[in-house]
């Protein structure tokens, strides 16, 4: 018998979704069990926070050292995660990058890291290779998700990294959908069953 479970895979909003939070959203789910599931949105920006700021509201760099990071770092985006706990802050990366106590592996050659260790890496240049920060995250109780993708709420696919990291967050919607073959054009946003 095949897992039950989808962490470590994508989650793709069908357009029968029924919430606008997430309409077209693309989500790398972390965790799924019986008692819920815990993903990051990979497809929205955060508003009015870059990167630097973050690292400065922080103190993990000063204004001079913010000058001096490096062209990706300066211009990341930081993401809307989700709208659960959307002040805090996690950073889903390749796992290069592990800390003992504080990364958790989802899937092959992915981790998730919420501690400041990550940030202050990332910031001297000893971070995980590829990386996207995140404010929040999607969190569905015990049997939630498995009802909304009864429900035709959601498709799911395998993760790649360009999926996972890739800095053009408009386009990863239409990549996952096409990566298992759907159109999203040609999508009904009339709910029902066959």
């Amino acid at each position: 018998m095949s897992d039950p479970y989808l962490d470590g895979k994508i989650l793709i909003a069908m357009p029968t979704i029924g919430d606008d939070r997430f309409s077209r959203t693309v989500i790398f789910l972390c965790a799924h069990s019986a008692d819920g599931a815990m993903g990051i949105v990979l497809n929205k920006p955060a508003e009015n926070i870059t990167f630097p700021d973050i690292l400065e509201r922080l103190n993990i760099a000063d204004p001079q050292e913010l000058i001096s990071l490096p062209p990706e770092l300066r211009d990341k985006p930081v993401q809307f995660g989700g709208p659960v706990d959307s002040g805090r802050g996690f950073v889903l990366h390749t796992s290069d990058y592990f800390s003992e106590d504080c990364t958790l592996p989802v899937g092959s050659g992915i981790g998730l890291t919420a501690t400041l260790d990550v940030l202050r890496a990332m910031a001297s240049g000893k971070g995980p290779r590829r990386a996207i920060l995140a404010l929040g995250y999607a969190g569905w109780g015990a049997g939630q998700l498995e009802r909304e993708i009864h429900q035709n709420g959601w498709l799911h696919c395998d993760p790649d990294e360009e999926l996972l990291f890739a800095p053009d967050l408009s386009r990863k919607y239409d990549r996952a959908m096409s990566k298992i073959g759907v159109n999203p054009a040609l999508l009904s946003t009339e709910m029902g069953h066959a």
